[in-house]
């Protein structure tokens, strides 16, 4: 074999990305970033996988998550229980709606063109400037004044005028789904304009609350009818379900940012001891918990048979997202408690993370049966287990029993179900994506029976 054949061999031809090496010499035409047609990624692609570019964009999020977690904490420590809610609800629907629209966008129209590059830069300072205006946003809530979103509307104005320019993109370069595409640019201008003019009127907090409710209701809407009724764009189930894991991965960061300030609170008020130790294995133990538990989700395989359960998936995941941030929040706060520069109970530092990890959780169990199509009753056992150890770990702080013992039972509640699921639930599992698989074998041949022309669903279900 000569010595070009041979170079040529070791250039693999990578049929999953776009074409950017193949068995031809270095700095060829596939190589480069040069302009490219948005007509679309293909949604059978083989071992479609999050790109370099997805995960750079996603660090802008680990900042983010941080910002509305401290804030969050800081509230709970001293008691402004509603502001605390209520303004870390509006940071996570904010921040989970910004990730969202970039990666499922990404995942049907990435190019990785140097245009698609460049306005994804534009969409991370956005990202930036929204973070930074968290913390006004949360003083204005705790001090009852109106809602000081300005800075975090000019972050949304930078991400959306970069997001709407993606979409008409798309919506010229791919005929087929120009309605859709077009829906989403329209759907998402609508939403933006709605939040500007809460910077320029002064609502009360009441109104205003009303306000974002119908603005988050549009956002949410939009992609319903482009997907649904407008075509639907061609996104790729296993690399959506792929990008929401890492996404969920991001999040249970935060549980190692409250693992590490509660170990530091512990070590600095008592040295290096018994308690230390157990406040580190709970916290990681904990956060390793909910990272186990959260992939027992069949997603990819559920979204790419079913396309049409997306939805619910998707919004689904913004509440467990939101939760494992919270439960890492509630480990700042127990670090406040054991420095004693929480203005808060031990019962309501306990609950703190408790009810965090119950709504993930719960969340869970929910997606799961919806995914699935059907109950399984194995699931009551492992609720009735897992609520058993919350309940205990509520008890014992109400006991006065030492925060780290508390943390350490409380570890113990996603434990139940990683358990139940090792020894049983795989099984179940098992048998009921087949009796999906069967259920969705069986449709398709009705309709080919039905019909005497091939089918053509009209929603690329």
């Amino acid at each position: 074999m000569d010595a070009c054949a041979f170079a040529g061999t070791l250039v693999p031809t990578i049929t999953n990305e776009r074409p950017y090496m193949s068995a031809t010499p270095a700095g060829s035409e596939t190589l480069h970033h040069h302009t490219r047609r948005m007509s679309g990624r293909d949604p059978h692609e083989a071992h479609r996988v999050a790109t370099p570019l997805e995960l750079l964009f996603d660090l802008t999020f680990v900042v983010s998550f941080g910002l509305a977690a401290s804030r969050f904490a800081h509230a709970l420590a001293e008691g402004h229980y509603a502001a605390a809610l209520i303004g870390f609800g509006f940071a996570s629907f904010a921040i989970c709606w910004a990730w969202v629209n970039f990666s499922w966008f990404s995942s049907a129209y990435d190019t990785d063109d140097w245009i698609f590059r460049l306005v994804t830069m534009v969409q991370m300072i956005g990202v930036l400037v929204l973070a930074l205006g968290l913390p006004a946003m949360f003083a204005s809530i705790e001090h009852g004044e109106h809602l000081d979103n300005s800075i975090m509307v000019l972050g949304y104005v930078i991400m959306r005028v970069a997001m709407v320019f993606q979409w008409l993109r798309a919506a010229r370069q791919d005929p087929a789904r120009h309605r859709a595409c077009l829906t989403y640019a329209v759907a998402i201008s609508i939403a933006q304009l709605g939040w500007t003019v809460l910077i320029f009127v002064d609502f009360s907090l009441g109104v205003t609350f009303i306000f974002v409710c119908i603005l988050a209701l549009v956002e949410l809407t939009g992609p319903v009818i482009a997907e649904h009724w407008d075509g639907g764009t061609p996104w790729h189930a296993h690399h959506i379900a792929e990008r929401h894991g890492l996404f969920a991965i991001i999040a249970l960061g935060e549980g190692v940012v409250g693992t590490l300030a509660t170990l530091s609170a512990v070590v600095e008020e008592q040295g290096w001891s018994v308690d230390a130790v157990l406040v580190c294995v709970a916290g990681i133990g904990l956060t390793f918990g909910m990272w186990w538990v959260y992939y027992i989700l069949p997603s990819a395989q559920i979204l790419h048979a079913h396309r049409n359960r997306a939805f619910v998936w998707g919004y689904g995941q913004m509440v467990i997202v939101a939760a494992i941030v919270a439960t890492g929040a509630g480990l700042h706060v127990a670090a406040y408690f054991i420095e004693h520069k929480a203005h808060i109970g031990a019962l309501a530092t306990v609950l703190g993370v408790a009810i965090p990890v119950g709504v993930f959780l719960g969340s869970i169990y929910v997606l799961y049966t919806y995914l699935v199509g059907r109950f399984d009753p194995f699931h009551v056992w492992l609720l009735i287990g897992t609520a058993g150890v919350v309940a205990l770990a509520v008890i014992a702080a109400f006991a006065g029993v030492d925060m780290a013992i508390c943390l350490v039972i409380l570890m113990f509640a996603p434990a139940v179900t990683v358990f139940g699921y090792e020894i049983l639930g795989h099984h179940h599992q098992a048998e009921a994506l087949a009796k999906e698989d069967a259920a969705t074998l069986a449709g398709h041949q009705r309709v080919h029976v039905d019909s005497p022309l091939p089918p053509t669903p009209t929603h690329r279900q």
